[in-house]
């Protein structure tokens, strides 16, 4: 079995078009109905504000699939370490013989929720989209950015986050980068005039409501992917034209349609998985004023895609 550190790892995956062509061909086995993918095995420790999830999936015909171990805890930028860590193991999916552990320390995940991100823009979002706003200034508020510049011709990034200091932080790196970065200290103003937003924060209460939903805007949601996180107020989803997401089941258990299942009352709309669009190949939006939503709670299948792309780098190195 062999053995990759994060930085060999890193070296030999970036966050470019052959990656996102990765994730979404898993999309497409998924929309297809081409993979096995049992649910989440998910722990909370509230103790310690962390979380552990356990993923993994099989596209059909794949020589091989990962089983993915992903920490999140929280406090840790107050100790001076990543909030998100983790791991991979591919097995063959012939014999289940272990065939490389990846020890990314969570890089794999972040960059393929990076992809997923820019993918649900792809098929939901204008695409002349150019201004996007962030709520959200960690690592994945970068990366997601990074990815929607490989397929936006993004110009202006507006940023609201809980800790000032870090939206500073990054609007000077983006605007060191060229873009024109603004930071606001209200949500609303953030948002006012946005073609895409991205709520990449692990908040436990609503964020986004309806009144910062403009006609024609496109929300892609990535932090609730726990029962007790939610980034989206229910007025914001009956606001939305067009909601989806990567796997309904998730989002109604982790992601944000799990309000419906707290009031016990069915979901007042349809909801459209994202692989099924990939699959067909077809833009969910169907008109420039409608609003549309996609909640990405993290799928078994995303890790399976991009641990397998990066084994197909690294291997031809040893």
């Amino acid at each position: 079995m062999q053995i990759y550190n994060r930085q060999q790892i890193s070296t030999a995956v970036r966050l470019d078009a052959e990656a996102l062509a990765a994730v979404e061909a898993g999309f497409r086995a998924l929309g297809e109905d081409k993979v096995v993918q049992p649910p989440i095995l998910s722990m909370a420790l509230p103790e310690v504000n962390g979380e552990v999830d356990v993923k993994t999936a099989w596209i059909r015909g794949s020589d091989s699939f990962a089983i993915k171990i992903s920490p999140g805890f929280f406090d840790n930028p107050k100790r001076g370490l990543p909030s998100l860590n983790g791991l991979m193991v591919v097995l063959s999916a012939e014999t289940g013989v272990p065939r490389a552990l990846l020890l990314d320390e969570g890089y794999l995940t972040a960059i393929r929720t990076a992809l997923a991100g820019t993918l649900a823009a792809k098929y939901l979002a204008r695409e002349e989209s150019q201004r996007i706003t962030l709520i959200g200034a960690g690592e994945q508020a970068r990366l997601q950015l990074a990815a929607l510049r490989l397929r936006f011709p993004v110009s202006q990034v507006a940023i609201w986050a809980r800790r000032p200091e870090a939206a500073e932080q990054l609007a000077r790196e983006l605007n060191d980068d060229g873009l024109q970065a603004t930071v606001y200290s209200e949500i609303g103003a953030a948002c006012a005039g946005a073609d895409i937003i991205v709520t990449t924060t692990p908040s436990r209460e609503p964020l986004l409501f309806a009144e910062h939903l403009a006609p024609g805007v496109h929300v892609t949601a990535m932090g609730s992917d726990s029962p007790e996180k939610r980034e989206i107020d229910i007025s914001a989803l009956l606001r939305a034209d067009r909601v989806a997401c990567d796997i309904r089941s998730q989002s109604e258990n982790n992601g944000e349609l799990k309000i419906f299942k707290a009031q016990q009352t069915p979901v007042p709309f349809e909801v459209v998985e994202l692989g099924t669009g990939v699959a067909r190949g077809q833009a969910l939006r169907q008109s420039p004023q409608e609003v549309t939503l996609c909640c990405l709670t993290g799928t078994g299948v995303q890790d399976s895609a991009i641990a397998a792309f990066a084994l197909a780098q690294l291997e031809p190195l040893q």
